[in-house]
């Protein structure tokens, strides 16, 4: 029991935004020190934890409330900070670092309690999980990442077809460009072929493009109405951090990886070493498992606290808050990972 309350980590994080919103001055980046200078110095010190949960305790962990619980608060928690955050700017007095701080403070958040726990609950197969996804996803203007990750990133993964997967030698900022634009074009494309399919009207309710953009639109608009309309570009604002923190999660998580073509002309199966992992134990914590992709590629479904490490997965030689630091200084990424995705390809 005690060692599944180590989730509870993951809230310093948020809880570090709010103290970053009270206390304002340099205090003002809270969540930013805790995500890119507390995690990565702590992570060089800290062991890595490649164990797994034994196989007969699998099925019991995963019917754990706690566990669900433990994502479900995120929802009231995010929204009460973007809240606090909104009438904050609007009192007004803040310097510029102060806005500037407060806006990539609560835009982490976005990123990761936003978009990271909406891609674990949007895995999930209850309905009212899914639409909690959908909630989580609002607040980064983001909610056709529900249509393109789960039906498009999961079957394109390590193949042209992708968006998300980075290319060899291919530089963040230029990723970023791609990705978010192709997953956009992607989401409606995927949308028409199903309507297509179930003999639907691409341009009617049943369209789920359609109800995402008129939901995100009634969301800016009452932003607007019970703020003010320039606070509008200030959620605009926290998006956009989120929407580049996913990004850049997206880029070292299959950066390089390619799956081979096959002669009958379809790519192998999603494999193992498709994904770059990281085992060490803070990110694990506060990204709810994510930086174990290989696993989460491999079934989709598997909930995040039984999520496996794979001896055969690529490892990045930095966790993940610190890998994204580093892919931000191409010359110094690339210098860093490039061998190791030659190294692959050649065992391959």
């Amino acid at each position: 029991m005690w060692k599944d309350l180590k989730y509870l980590i993951a809230y310093i994080a948020p809880i570090a935004a709010f103290l970053g919103i009270y206390y304002k001055g340099v205090w003002s980046f809270g969540s930013i020190y805790v995500g890119f200078v507390m995690i990565p110095i702590l992570e060089q010190f800290l062991r890595k934890s490649p164990g797994n949960i034994a196989h007969e305790e699998e099925a019991n962990r995963s019917k754990r409330v706690l566990f669900d619980w433990l994502l479900y608060f995120n929802i009231p928690m995010l929204y009460a900070l973007i809240v606090y955050y909104f009438i904050t700017i609007q009192e007004g007095g803040l310097a510029f670092y102060e806005q500037l701080g407060l806006t990539m403070n609560v835009g982490l958040i976005v990123g990761t309690v936003g978009i990271n726990v909406a891609h674990e609950l949007g895995h999930r197969s209850n309905i009212w999980e899914q639409r909690m996804a959908k909630w989580l996803l609002l607040t980064a203007l983001y909610q056709h990442f529900f249509i393109e990750h789960n039906r498009g990133h999961h079957k394109h993964v390590g193949t042209d077809d992708d968006p998300a997967t980075a290319r060899y030698n291919e530089n963040v900022y230029a990723f970023w460009i791609r990705s978010i634009s192709g997953a956009y074009r992607n989401a409606w494309k995927l949308e028409r072929d199903r309507l297509n399919k179930e003999g639907k009207q691409f341009w009617s309710w049943q369209n789920e493009m359609v109800r995402f953009s008129l939901t995100q639109f009634l969301y800016l608009s009452g932003i607007a109405l019970f703020f003010t309309p320039y606070m509008v570009l200030y959620a605009v604002g926290i998006a956009v951090v989120g929407i580049l923190l996913l990004e850049s999660v997206n880029y070292i998580e299959h950066y390089g990886l390619r799956r081979k073509k096959l002669d009958s002309g379809y790519y192998e199966r999603v494999q193992p070493w498709h994904s770059w992992n990281s085992d060490h134990e803070l990110g694990r914590i506060f990204l709810y498992e994510l930086t174990r992709h290989s696993d989460h590629h491999y079934k989709a479904s598997r909930k995040y606290q039984i999520l496996r490490h794979f001896d055969d997965s690529p490892q990045l030689p930095l966790g993940y808050p610190a890998s994204i630091i580093v892919s931000l200084l191409p010359p110094i990424w690339f210098g860093m990972m490039n061998r190791k995705v030659v190294s692959l390809q050649s065992v391959d």
